[in-house]
């Protein structure tokens, strides 16, 4: 029982030692900054290997790309975005290697559509096969964003002990209830005190945050969960989980 308790206590040690080495790097200290980028070099090559569905190595352009996400991830990490690095990390680096492969594979279909614009016969035909193409392929690869993104956030959720279940359970049934706690969750994240209680504490700053709003304690009791969830998303690098609440806010 005694080693597994070191292994379990030497990984909390690693983990929060990662975590400091990054606020280091963001006061300024550019050698551990690529200490810590030639270190992880490794799992930026597993993480966009598991984009690409292939081996990639260190001279493969899309590597370049985990890198310079991964580089980007160091720069703008925050405990608001997570308790983890690497999770923050994986995210940005599937990103942008999905970024550049839509990017590559949209190029490269309207070089052959150009090409194929001068056979006189089939032009119009492959022309429209192609455009065909790109969109599935561009359904698929925005497919996938939207499940990676949905993946990091539900592990940021566990951290405030919620299930991305309890939240759709949780959510307000009415439009403008759900619009009322955005606006709460609005004025939460935008008041420093009050977005540091939540995400130190992981709790909702109920009585301090019911002298900002204009809704009752018993109606922020309520759709705690809810706004919760909406104050994480403001905060975080989520583009598709931002327009869900645009479009409630714009309904």
């Amino acid at each position: 029982m005694k080693p597994v308790l070191s292994l379990l206590f030497n990984i909390r040690k690693k983990k929060q030692t990662l975590e400091d080495t990054v606020i280091l790097i963001q006061k300024g200290d550019l050698h551990l900054q690529n200490q810590l980028i030639d270190q992880y070099k490794p799992f930026v090559a597993k993480t966009v290997s598991s984009v690409c569905k292939r081996y990639i190595d260190e001279r493969d352009d899309e590597f370049s790309i985990g890198l310079i996400a991964f580089n980007e991830a160091i720069e703008k990490y925050s405990p608001e975005k997570g308790n983890s690095l690497l999770a923050f990390a994986e995210l940005i680096i599937k990103r942008k290697v999905i970024d550049y492969i839509r990017k590559e594979a949209r190029n490269s279909q309207t070089i052959n559509i150009d090409l194929q614009e001068h056979e006189e016969n089939e032009a119009s035909q492959s022309k429209i096969e192609a455009n065909l193409s790109v969109d599935e392929y561009q359904r698929l690869i925005e497919q996938e964003q939207r499940r990676e993104e949905i993946l990091f956030f539900q592990g940021v959720l566990t951290e405030f002990g919620l299930s991305f279940a309890e939240l759709v359970e949780n959510s307000p049934k009415h439009m403008d209830a759900r619009q009322n706690a955005i606006e709460v969750a609005k004025i939460l994240v935008e008041n420093k005190e009050l977005r540091t209680v939540l995400f130190q504490k992981k709790q909702l700053p109920v009585k301090k945050l019911e002298k900002q709003v204009k809704v009752s304690r018993k109606t922020i009791e309520r759709n705690r969960k809810y706004i919760i969830a909406m104050s994480i998303i403001l905060v975080g690098d989520y583009v598709y989980l931002k327009d869900y609440i645009k479009g409630v806010l714009h309904s």
